[in-house]
């Protein structure tokens, strides 16, 4: 079954029939607000509301981490995760046409409202496996914001995160990309005293996740790793600071951060303690040439073949 919120299709072919996946009341406040406030005044009911969900879901920011890419007019893009919508209206102007993936209808309802006037634009809701079984065309881009962490839950299987992208890269036209944002496990924030993004529990990733959870970041190492066990030979990592959540630069291993660059070290989810300057932590870092292995998130761009 097909509905239309504006000129956005949502296709519900996949659908199980429930929200298995839910924030509560904050997905209704921002239904109520995409609804009723046009996108240039989202900035003025973030700095009313001081909630950090509002914040993360509707912000201009959000868009920093792809609004860079080269993507053109002519290009397809398959936006897997896509949730509220931070990143889809800013895919549609610069794609010839974006399909999303999303499990969660809510979520799906408040993308499409805030992108309603868009007409390239169609949501298909379902658990991803069930839906890219019928996906029928290949892609330019494939992005996962925000959403390669949850693989062992998209895929049942014992190496979900390499089979996640073995699956995702049969949808790939030749010379295509696969953009993925992630946290560094070994993140510095992680060190100097912010707790684990996913779980709220202090050093969780740096520690192993030993106490479970339905997520999992890894360091660069071990996302190489996983990338060459995908079929994936050329990769190429940046480094969004302070994370890929509200990116203000975003580096590169030929543009790397000069000391007394990285001043901006809070966190706005939640309370955390400081456990030392991450300012002079990060300057001896780079001094040392090993930011690249501390950086709070990483966005990386996978190369299909030629």
């Amino acid at each position: 079954m097909d509905t239309y919120v504006g000129k956005v299709k949502l296709d519900e072919t996949h659908y199980p029939g429930e929200d298995f996946y839910s924030d509560g009341v904050i997905e209704d406040r921002l239904l109520n607000i995409v609804t009723n406030f046009p996108e240039d005044e989202y900035n003025k009911v973030i700095a009313e509301s001081k909630d950090w969900a509002i914040l993360y879901h509707l912000s201009h920011l959000r868009e920093n981490i792809v609004e860079w890419l080269p993507i053109e007019k002519t290009d397809n893009v398959l936006e897997i995760g896509a949730g509220c919508g931070a990143v889809t209206g800013v895919l549609s102007e610069k794609a010839l046409k974006v399909d999303c993936i999303d499990l969660s209808k809510k979520r799906s309802l408040i993308n499409a409202t805030r992108n309603r006037k868009k007409e390239n634009i169609e949501i298909k809701l379902g658990n991803f496996q069930d839906v890219e079984q019928s996906l029928t065309e290949k892609y330019d881009w494939i992005t996962l914001i925000g959403v390669f962490e949850y693989g062992k839950e998209y895929i049942a299987s014992e190496n979900p995160y390499v089979d996640f992208l073995k699956i995702i890269k049969n949808h790939l036209k030749p010379r295509g990309k696969i953009v993925i944002a992630i946290e560094n496990r070994l993140g510095l924030k992680y060190f100097a005293g912010c707790t684990e993004d996913h779980t709220g529990i202090l050093f969780d990733g740096i520690e192993g996740y030993h106490n479970g959870g339905i997520a999992a970041t890894f360091s660069k190492p071990e996302l190489q790793q996983i990338f060459k066990k995908s079929g994936f030979s050329k990769t190429t990592f940046y480094y969004p600071y302070p994370d890929y959540k509200l990116p203000l630069y975003i580096y590169s291993d030929d543009y790397l951060p000069q000391l007394g660059d990285l001043t901006i070290n809070q966190n706005f989810d939640r309370l955390r303690v400081n456990v030392f300057d991450e300012t002079k932590a990060y300057d001896n870092i780079i001094k040392s040439g090993l930011f690249p292995l501390f950086s709070n998130s990483f966005l990386t761009i996978l190369e299909g073949d030629h």
